[in-house]
C-alpha cells in the first residue's frame, strides 16, 4: 500500500480519491475549495491539507485531477505547488484531460527535480468514476508508469502506456475525436427517427446489436430521446478538449473536419444555455433547428 496524495475532488477526482482509500493507500486530500475537501475527509476518511504542498509531503505519488492548463499549472508550481513538497523519487501522475505542450513542460520541470511525471487522461465520464472501471491512457517513462499502474488500478478498468511524455494526451484526444462524430451521428438518427414516427428505443434495441453500436447509443439513447441532459460529461468541458485536439491537429497537420463541425455545433449548445448538458445534448440543438 502507498501514501498517496490526491489533488482536486470534483465529480471525477472525488471517487477516484475514494477508491484509493477503500484498496487500503493513506490518502491525503487537497482541493481549492476547502469545504470540498472537508466534506470528502468527513464522508471517506482519510486526510486533508489546505495547500497542494502540504498535501503532497511523504506522498509516494500524486494524483491529480482538476480542470485545465492553467489548474493544473497552478496546483504544480509556485511555493505552495505540488512540486516544492515533493521529494526526489516520488511520481506525479496527471489524470486531467490538456494539451500535449503543457504536460510536456510540467515533466521536463518533474524531471528537473527527481520526480516522475505521468500524463493519465481517463475516459469513462463519472459513473466510471464511481464505479472504479476508467480506462486510462498513460505517458511518460516506462519505470514512472510501471510503478504508478498497481496505484492507478484502484479506479481503473485498464491503464495502459501509449508511449512518452505527452502519449496520453494525445490518447485522449483521440478519444474524444471519436466521441464528437459518434454523439453527432447518433443525434441525427435519433432526430430523423422521431421525425419519421419511429420508436426510437425499440429501433435502437436491434441497431445496438450490430455495426453500429456504441457505449454512446448504449448508455445515453434513452436519456436523449426523453430530452434529459443534467448529467454526463458537460458540453463546456468538451468544447474545452477539442480545443486541445484541434489546436494540436494544427502542430502536427493533420485534418479534423468533423471534429471541427461538431465543436461548432456545442457552440451553438452552449448558445442555448446548456453549456452543463451532457454532451448527448446535440439532439437539442437539431430539435430546435428542426422545430421538434
Amino acid at each position: 500500500m502507498a501514501r498517496v496524495a490526491f489533488l482536486g475532488l470534483g465529480v471525477m477526482g472525488g471517487p477516484m480519491a475514494a477508491h484509493l482509500l477503500r484498496a487500503g493507500h493513506e490518502v491525503q486530500v487537497y482541493n481549492r475549495t476547502t469545504a470540498r475537501a472537508e466534506e470528502w475527509v468527513a464522508r471517506h476518511g482519510g486526510s486533508m491539507a489546505k495547500t497542494p504542498r502540504g498535501a503532497v509531503e511523504g506522498a509516494g505519488f500524486v494524483m491529480v485531477c482538476v480542470g485545465n492548463d492553467d489548474d493544473l499549472r497552478s496546483v504544480c508550481l509556485g511555493e505552495q505547488g505540488a512540486f516544492a513538497g515533493m521529494a526526489a523519487g516520488s511520481i506525479l501522475v496527471d489524470h486531467t484531460t490538456v494539451s500535449a505542450q503543457v504536460t510536456r513542460e510540467l515533466h521536463a520541470l518533474a524531471a528537473g527535480r527527481g520526480i516522475g511525471f505521468v500524463d493519465a487522461p481517463v475516459s469513462g465520464g463519472q459513473a466510471g468514476a464511481e464505479n472504479g472501471v476508467l480506462s486510462i491512457m498513460c505517458g511518460g517513462a516506462q519505470g514512472d508508469f510501471d510503478r504508478a499502474e498497481p496505484v492507478m488500478a484502484a479506479y481503473a478498468r485498464i491503464a495502459r502506456r501509449m508511449g512518452e511524455s505527452g502519449a496520453g494526451q494525445i490518447a485522449k484526444m483521440m478519444n474524444q475525436i471519436c466521441i464528437a462524430g459518434l454523439v453527432q451521428g447518433l443525434s441525427e438518427a435519433l432526430h430523423f427517427g422521431e421525425k419519421a414516427g419511429m420508436d426510437g428505443r425499440a429501433v435502437v434495441e436491434v441497431i445496438s446489436q450490430g455495426a453500429a453500436g456504441s457505449w454512446q447509443m448504449a448508455n445515453r439513447h434513452g436519456t436523449m430521446l426523453d430530452g434529459e441532459f443534467n448529467h454526463g460529461f458537460a458540453v463546456d468541458w468538451m468544447r474545452k478538449d477539442l480545443g486541445i485536439c484541434l489546436d494540436a491537429a494544427d502542430e502536427v497537420g493533420a485534418s479534423l473536419p468533423v471534429t471541427a463541425l461538431v465543436d461548432q455545433f456545442y457552440k451553438d449548445v452552449q448558445a442555448m444555455g446548456g453549456g452543463r448538458w451532457d454532451t448527448s445534448s446535440l439532439i437539442e440543438r437539431l430539435r430546435r433547428l428542426g422545430g421538434a
